[in-house]
């Protein structure tokens, strides 16, 4: 799940450089799409009518209302969705359209508060909400709401093209969370990983269960095993509590030989805990999503992996996709648009530190 941290300041990024960067993604995004019979008509007025679980949503061209939802605003893996919605939002809104960012202020009711959320988005009568379908007990009914209006959903980064087709979303724009995990219970197999622990911070998130369930698949495919440690959704930030109950988990069962978290501040704790168990040498260590201090660790040889969903491109196609879908009709076939999984290891870690100091990854 992956979450958002505090908004960059566009201006820094209106260089030329910047702009030629989205310019040259927008090209890329309008390349790969292509109208998609039965979903988008075009009308006299220059507008676009969206087909969406039975009801229609309108855009005038260029001047598509989008609300996107996400994570909270000091995560560090949704400051790079957001950075995707930022850079995609200049584009809509030379259009003369509209973008809106709204996130919860915690993980700690999380299916509940972003049902909320997508409320609060269907009362400002956007054309379109782009969402994470993170609780589907919580947030279908909302999102299902929003269909029922008339306003086209697009589901990104959680839920995948199941949920997007149980809600009657448009499309699912991410990564498959449990062929995620898969990846990674395979690549610790291989290394030689018999014990896994999957530490789950937001135990009960749909992407979360799946990542841990993928791990612990891919792992005994390979004749491994993996169980997951749920930790309170309060812990998740709290790199104290986490380094503790890992610390505590490496201690009570020195059978343990890797240790997987689902997100980069998680993973900074776990990798404090192997070091004040003093198990570093016999315990490997990978996460989903990226920072700097993964591939600082992956580089050093300290780390194995890390699962990259390209957060980036998220935010960035999903906006782009509705703008074009709404505006022109213009929609890509494929469906799902994956992201990832992409495993960033020792291999090609150079790679993805160039992307990292520029932003996208």
């Amino acid at each position: 799940m992956e979450r958002t941290q505090t908004r960059r300041t566009s201006d820094r990024r209106l260089s030329r450089r910047g702009l030629t960067a989205v310019s040259l993604l927008a090209l890329t995004a309008t390349a790969l799409t292509g109208c998609a019979s039965g979903k988008a008509t075009g009308d006299d007025a220059g507008r676009a009518t969206a087909t969406s679980g039975g009801t229609t949503a309108t855009a005038k061209a260029g001047k598509a209302s989008l609300v996107v939802i996400g994570g909270k605003s000091d995560d560090p893996f949704w400051s790079t969705v957001k950075r995707g919605v930022d850079d995609a939002a200049k584009l809509v809104k030379a259009g003369g359209g509209s973008v809106t960012y709204l996130g919860p202020a915690n993980y700690d009711n999380l299916g509940p508060d972003v049902a909320k959320l997508t409320r609060t988005a269907i009362s400002q009568n956007p054309t379109a909400i782009l969402v994470p379908d993170w609780v589907p007990e919580n947030q279908d009914s909302a999102i299902k709401e929003a269909v029922a209006k008339g306003i086209a959903v697009f589901i990104y980064n959680s839920g995948g093209i199941t949920a997007a087709n149980k809600v009657g979303a448009v499309k699912y724009v991410g990564s498959d969370d449990y062929e995620a995990g898969k990846a990674g219970g395979v690549k610790f197999a291989e290394e030689g990983a018999k014990n896994i622990l999957c530490v789950n911070t937001v135990p009960g998130s749909a992407n979360q269960e799946a990542r841990c369930k993928g791990i612990k698949d891919g792992a005994a495919g390979k004749g491994s095993a993996s169980k997951q440690l749920p930790l309170p959704s309060s812990n998740f930030g709290n790199p104290s509590a986490v380094t503790q109950a890992v610390k505590a988990a490496l201690l009570k069962d020195s059978s343990i030989d890797a240790v997987v978290t689902i997100g980069v501040g998680d993973a900074d704790s776990a990798a404090a805990a192997i070091k004040q168990a003093g198990v570093g040498s016999k315990v490997a260590l990978g996460t989903f999503d990226l920072s700097q201090s993964q591939l600082d660790r992956i580089k050093a040889g300290t780390e194995l992996f890390a699962i990259d969903q390209q957060p980036y491109l998220q935010g960035f196609y999903v906006v782009s996709m509705a703008n074009q879908y709404l505006s022109y009709g213009v929609l890509p076939p494929q469906n799902p648009i994956l992201t990832g999984p992409l495993l960033v290891t020792k291999d090609n870690v150079d790679k993805a530190i160039a992307g990292a100091k520029a932003g996208v990854r």
